[in-house]
């Protein structure tokens, strides 16, 4: 047990500290960062897809008594996600315009990715709870969809009028509340193990959502082959990370 908390809480250590790759985008011209992005989308759309569908859900299916029920735990969790982002306006991958320019936008975006961040602690506690392996791969998909969505945040704090430095700052308090959702699920005791071939299913149905319904919608937008192909491969490469990550399990 002590081997599942410490690489449960290394995990979403790392992904807080995702936060800071807006210190990346610093250096990088607006229209640069614009037009590249969606290579960090299209691997995030992939691996999100592949940890669902080839990690999360199969494992769930494996150890479930009604495979029925975990089917409707998939869906549950599409549409925990989807009334969510329903009432708090998650922003997951931002290219917010003009209407982000005032400072209440930048304390929504801030509290509502706090409780997203709670949801990828607890989705990654649940993960290693059933396996070493299905907690790497649901924390890389993690790390790969928070790197576009982090970037969009600091953009929109900036936009909203925080300063660099306290968008940085304000941008990883909220991203430590990932360390608070593993310590909640842990302190749930016995009930964590077995309340982890429940939260899996719907951990599932919440990566497929963001990726269909968050990600996907804005690769759409982009129209010219050679970045399309590129969206493609990217994809491909975000799977094909998810199928590898099976040969250690």
């Amino acid at each position: 047990m002590a081997t599942i908390y410490l690489y449960t809480f290394a995990s979403v250590i790392a992904v807080s500290i995702i936060s800071f790759v807006g210190i990346f985008t610093l250096s990088l011209r607006e229209d640069l960062l614009r037009r590249y992005i969606f290579i960090f989308i299209s691997v995030a759309v992939g691996a999100l897809l592949g940890d669902a569908l080839i990690h999360l859900i199969p494992e769930a299916l494996e150890s479930s008594a009604n495979t029925t029920l975990t089917s409707i735990l998939v869906i549950a969790g599409i549409l925990f996600f989807f009334i969510l982002e329903k009432f708090l306006h998650w922003h997951h991958h931002g290219e917010d315009k003009e209407k982000n320019h005032i400072h209440p936008v930048g304390k929504l975006v801030l509290f509502s990715d706090g409780i997203h961040n709670v949801m990828d602690g607890m989705i990654i506690a649940a993960s290693f709870m059933v396996s070493p392996a299905i907690g790497i791969a649901t924390t890389l998909a993690v790390i790969l969809h928070e790197i576009p969505q982090e970037v969009g945040d600091f953009a929109v704090l900036l936009h909203a009028g925080y300063t660099k430095k306290r968008a940085l700052w304000l941008n990883f308090l909220s991203a430590l509340t990932a360390i608070f959702g593993a310590i909640i699920f842990f302190a749930m005791g016995e009930m964590a193990e077995k309340s982890a071939t429940w939260f899996l299913p719907i951990a599932a149905g919440g990566f497929i959502y963001i990726a269909v319904a968050d990600l996907i919608p804005e690769l759409q937008k982009t129209k010219e082959l050679k970045y399309s192909l590129l969206q493609i491969l990217a994809v491909i490469a975000g799977v094909l990370a998810m199928v590898a990550l099976t040969f250690i399990e």
